[in-house]
This record gives C-alpha cells, sequence and structure tokens, in this order.
C-alpha cells in the first residue's frame, strides 16, 4: 500500500511538471484587436476614401491598440559570486577541586568534584558560482492597452517550428512612446516591468531535460 501511494505522487509530480510546457495560442499573449470606429459614410464614386488614404507625413510608430511594434532583442546577462567562509572555536573549562570544611573530597586518591571540559569546533565551506545569458533576436507584437500617461502595454509571442521541435519567444511590458524609433523598433532593453520567456518543445528539446523521475530525485521531495 505504502509502495503504491509513492507512485501517486510521482505521477502527480509528472503530470504537474508536464501541464507547464507552454502552448501555442495562449490568450495571455494573444494581440488586441482595435476598437472598429463607424466614421461618415462615403460616396463609392468619391476621389478620397479613408480606407485606402495614404498619408506622407503620418506617424508609423505604434501609439493606438491593434497597432504593431518590433521588439529587438539585446538581452546579456553576466553573474559571478565568490564565498568563503572559516570559523574555529575552541572551548576549555577547568573545575578545580573545591575544598568543603577544610578539606577536599577525595575518593580512592582521586578528586571526586575535579572536571575538566574542552570542546574543539572547525568549519571551512567556499561557494564559486558563474552564470552568463544571451538572447537575441526580433519579435513583433501588438500593443493591447494605453496607459493614462501614454505608454503602451505590449505583447506577443513567436512560434518558430523547425524539424522535430518548436521554438518560442514572448515578450511583454510596458513601452514609452518616446523610445519608440522612427522605424516603429524598440530594444528590449527599454521595455519596463519586461517577461521575455524563450523556450522550446517537441523531441530536440525533450532529449535535452531530464525525466520526471529524475528531476524529482533532485528535488527538494527527496529527503536525501
Amino acid at each position: 500500500m505504502r509502495l503504491i501511494n509513492r507512485l501517486l505522487v510521482l505521477i502527480s509530480i509528472a503530470m504537474m511538471t508536464a501541464c507547464a510546457t507552454p502552448k501555442r495560442g495562449d490568450a495571455q499573449y494573444a494581440p488586441v484587436m482595435p476598437a472598429y470606429v463607424q466614421g461618415p459614410q462615403q460616396h463609392p464614386d468619391s476621389i478620397f476614401q479613408s480606407s485606402t488614404a495614404m498619408f506622407l507625413t503620418e506617424d508609423i510608430k505604434a501609439r493606438r491598440v491593434g497597432d504593431m511594434l518590433i521588439v529587438t532583442l539585446a538581452e546579456r546577462t553576466d553573474a559571478e559570486k565568490t564565498s568563503a567562509t572559516d570559523t574555529k572555536k575552541t572551548t576549555s573549562v577547568d573545575i578545580t577541586d573545591p575544598i568543603i570544611l577544610g578539606t577536599s573530597a577525595i575518593k580512592n586518591g582521586n578528586a571526586v568534584f575535579r572536571n575538566n571540559l574542552e570542546s574543539d569546533q572547525s568549519f571551512s565551506g567556499s561557494g564559486d558560482t558563474t552564470q552568463s545569458n544571451s538572447l537575441t533576436g526580433s519579435v513583433t507584437v501588438t500593443v493591447v492597452d494605453v496607459l493614462a500617461n501614454g505608454n503602451l502595454i505590449v505583447q506577443g509571442e513567436k512560434w518558430i517550428n523547425i524539424n522535430q521541435g518548436e521554438d518560442y519567444v514572448r515578450v511583454r511590458g510596458i513601452v514609452r512612446p518616446s523610445d519608440i524609433s522612427p522605424d516603429n523598433t524598440i530594444l528590449s532593453t527599454r521595455i519596463a516591468n519586461a517577461e521575455i520567456h524563450y523556450g522550446g518543445d517537441g523531441t530536440l528539446n525533450s532529449s535535452n531535460s531530464q525525466g520526471w523521475l529524475a528531476r524529482f530525485f533532485n528535488s527538494s521531495w527527496m529527503p536525501f
């Protein structure tokens, strides 16, 4: 019975880790379509048609809900940490033979109340970690909301199907219109509260990942 309970726990952990795999078409990263505004009725024979009009001085930068914006990924992080600890503690206590009523307590030639306590403790530890990450490329996002101060909330994703696997890039954050370049691009380092996710799914990604049972034995659930 105990073995069956353990197997059920392992299966539950495996199912939870499987559910964490992202899927294409997540509603949280879906584009928001602009609201349709009904304009004045135009005669079909009119020279000017607002639906196909082009303005030479129009600003192409994203500024309304539904507009697209190109995010240039230029992420790079480098972290290095070194720590060392060395402690030592020595304790010595010597209780001499007390004098009681002018004489010491002696039995069989040995002082009864005389004691000596010594303790020596030491600890030495060290750690060194180095991490470096780099992400370059581009992904097109859409404006999903315009804040009261004019800043834009953008989000979007890109999925690439290559051979037997899929790679994806997801971006979400707040953009200041003045940081958008004239060609309607912005560096990812200029996105506030940025959430940038890069990962993959498929055969190649699975072959580079530990199995669920190995992840269990390497997790905090393993008491040994």
